[in-house]
């Protein structure tokens, strides 16, 4: 061995550097508790818009608008996009449902004002939540014509039911991989919800046709 050089057993011995230094540890430490705490609130987020959505959904099924709870339920469909697209969709776990829950319940608002339908950038969302929440708009509006047939304003039902066949095809339109966006389960359900309503309307048009008289009474 030359003067001062030291054998690889003498290096082995000594003292060495750690392979990670605390600073690096304490940093990944730090961001994962950020990381869970922005996911907590992401997540509270998302369970408010929902049970927001559900309650403006009902109200409005039994014929009851309330423009504050819809307000909420817009700012916060607009409020937890915007914090999905700032995480960059990381923690998205349930708040995509919540997300497509208040599309649906803005747009089924719409419906009940015949107003035209807003689309994704009014809403503030991504196309691929507006176009889940657009599917199951599909079986609101089949939950309309139901009540319509029961009421037996069979002219309402069948607006109702060209609006479903026409949002049914829109949604069909569409192709993306389930990665992207899991639409074909959306698209599949609006089909046959569409066949089963024009079935019971259908069904109605001839019992109303059934309980007609054949000729107009005579004057009596």
């Amino acid at each position: 061995m030359t003067p001062g050089s030291r054998s690889s057993s003498d290096r082995r011995k000594g003292s060495r550097p750690p392979a990670l230094s605390e600073e690096t540890l304490v940093a990944i430490e730090t961001h994962l508790r950020k990381r869970e705490g922005r996911r907590d609130e992401i997540q509270d987020q998302a369970r408010q818009l929902r049970r927001r959505a559900q309650f403006v959904m009902h109200q409005l099924h039994q014929g009851r608008r309330l423009e504050a709870a819809l307000d909420d339920v817009r700012s916060g469909t607009r409020e937890l996009s915007a914090a999905l697209r700032q995480d960059g969709g990381l923690d998205a776990g349930g708040a995509t449902a919540a997300l497509q829950e208040g599309v649906e319940a803005i747009l089924l608002d719409a419906t009940y004002q015949d107003a035209p339908l807003p689309g994704p950038t009014d809403l503030g969302v991504e196309p691929e939540a507006y176009l889940l929440g657009l599917g199951d708009l599909i079986g609101e509006l089949r939950r309309r014509v139901l009540q319509e047939l029961s009421s037996d304003d069979l002219p309402e039902a069948e607006r109702l039911l060209a609006l479903m066949e026409e949002l049914t095809h829109a949604l069909a339109r569409f192709e993306a991989p389930r990665a992207i966006v899991s639409l074909k389960p959306k698209q599949d359900t609006a089909k046959g919800l569409l066949e089963r309503t024009r079935g019971d309307l259908t069904l109605a048009r001839l019992l109303r046709r059934a309980r007609l008289p054949a000729h107009p009474p005579e004057d009596a």
